[in-house]
């Protein structure tokens, strides 16, 4: 198959050559937004006069042809042509003859491999928000069905203080209602179509953008020729949220790792979601989990990979953005992926409520309480915090709990402690007491479901 550019040269390019400078293989992902954009393309030069009307009508319903032939798997070996869009084109030259040669007029293969990649990362945006809406909607199922359910909070993976069970499943609604923020915005920035750019300086031929920009849904044209072919920043950006999307996936999985373990046994992962050992036959391996914890760094990897193909080329083109485009695909096929089967695998993950309150009182999980007890009856924080220390101490030497102390032996420490005490120091009632706006309380936490799904209908 012949090359579009081959006239200038006496002699065919070197075969390794040809295998080194081949983007076939991946790009070949983009023909469908490679023929929308050839189709508005042609459109836009018969109303501006540039071609004729019959030569428009015998393009874009060439171009129709050719789609819903790969549509339907009609047109199978794609092989022969050194990318998508010269495949495209000399397949419409060979059904319609010398009027497909007229379709590139006004056009670089610039500023149309910029336009084909945008309608494509375009539509990853859209696909990667819609699967963060159902992730983040799975993670609200869970908060809900988990209001009844106290668990221990913790820093430093040390137990901390009570809380609702569902004030953990609506951290993470947050995060990932964070990241579809940021890639609806990054969605907007990357809706600008370089068409009409040319190879880098516009073109002298009485376009009209406008057209084009209509006919395929972008927002504006881009304002600078130059920047319009060489822009990559909305790969960049997808790269980027992508990568902390992952992030807040992997967090999400070490959580459910642990917290699933024997050790800790709060949350039981279905077997579903689970594989054996080959030798061992008692094992249940949290698989989905750690290949999500796996994946992240190889979204890091597309991050780090983009930012220096970028970081040194000169402007306008250089065929170093050939390098832009596989990283991309592997970054939504693994991204979109590890947030379907995470919305998924939370639907079967179940509470383990009586594991979870009991964890909630043990290694002192309501000291600040008894701290904060004593602070409303006057006595000042810090002295209410050494108080606390000494009765947490008292107990590990004598082999009590919190909750198995008297309010007698609680007066040992302090004659502001009063027969009430006993009641403040069980899991339910320190979790249910923080119901500050944010906090761990179950009214807290409902009030943040119901903030959480109404910030989640604007996305809609």
């Amino acid at each position: 198959m012949g090359k579009l550019w081959q006239g200038r040269f006496d002699g065919g390019t070197a075969a390794n050559a040809d295998l080194f400078n081949d983007s076939l293989p991946f790009d070949q992902r983009m023909w469908r937004e490679d023929i929308t954009a050839s189709v508005a393309h042609a459109t836009m030069l018969g109303e501006c006069g540039i071609i004729t009307k019959e030569d428009q009508k015998a393009i874009v319903d060439g171009l129709n042809g050719i789609y819903a032939d790969m549509e339907s798997g009609k047109i199978s070996d794609i092989t022969g042509a050194e990318d998508i869009h010269s495949f495209v084109e000399n397949e419409l030259v060979s059904r319609i003859g010398d009027a497909g040669k007229r379709l590139h007029t006004a056009r670089s293969r610039n500023d149309q491999v910029a336009t084909d990649f945008r309608l494509y990362a375009r539509g990853a945006f859209d696909r990667l928000a819609k699967s963060l809406a159902n992730l983040t909607e799975s993670l609200v199922r869970q908060a809900e069905g988990s209001l009844d359910a106290v668990i221990p909070g913790y820093t430093h993976l040390r137990k901390a203080q009570p809380m609702c069970c569902g004030h953990f499943f609506c951290a993470y609604a947050e995060m990932f209602l964070r990241d579809l923020d940021r890639v609806t915005a990054s969605r907007k920035r990357a809706n600008v179509m370089p068409l009409g750019s040319g190879a880098l300086a516009g073109t002298s031929y009485p376009i009209d953008r406008d057209i084009t920009c209509a006919l395929l849904g972008f927002d504006k044209p881009s304002d600078n020729s130059i920047d319009g072919v060489s822009d990559r920043d909305f790969s960049a950006e997808f790269a980027f949220d992508c990568s902390l999307i992952m992030s807040h996936l992997s967090r999400l999985c070490e959580d459910l790792i642990i917290y699933s373990g024997g050790e800790f046994g709060l949350f039981e992962i279905s077997d579903a979601y689970s594989t054996g050992s080959s030798i061992m036959p008692q094992k249940k391996n949290p698989d989905i989990c750690e290949l999500i914890r796996g994946k992240t760094g190889r979204i890091y990897g597309y991050l780090t990979a983009i930012l220096t193909v970028l970081k040194g080329i000169p402007l306008a083109y250089d065929k170093d953005l050939q390098e832009d485009k596989e990283g991309f695909f592997d970054c939504e096929t693994n991204t979109t992926a590890s947030v379907d089967i995470m919305a998924e695998m939370l639907g079967a993950v179940t509470v383990n409520k009586e594991a979870c309150e009991r964890a909630a009182e043990e290694d002192f999980c309501c000291a600040t309480d008894v701290a904060d007890y004593l602070t409303k009856k006057g006595v000042p924080f810090r002295t209410a915090h050494s108080v606390t220390g000494a009765i947490v101490r008292h107990c590990i030497d004598s082999g009590k709990t919190l909750q198995s102390m008297t309010a007698e032996e609680y007066r040992n420490f302090s004659e502001n402690f009063e027969g009430d005490i006993t009641s403040f120091v069980s899991g339910r009632a320190c979790a249910d007491a923080r119901d500050s706006f944010g906090g761990a309380s179950r009214k807290s936490v409902e009030k943040n479901i119901g903030s959480i799904k109404a910030r989640l209908d604007t996305f809609r």
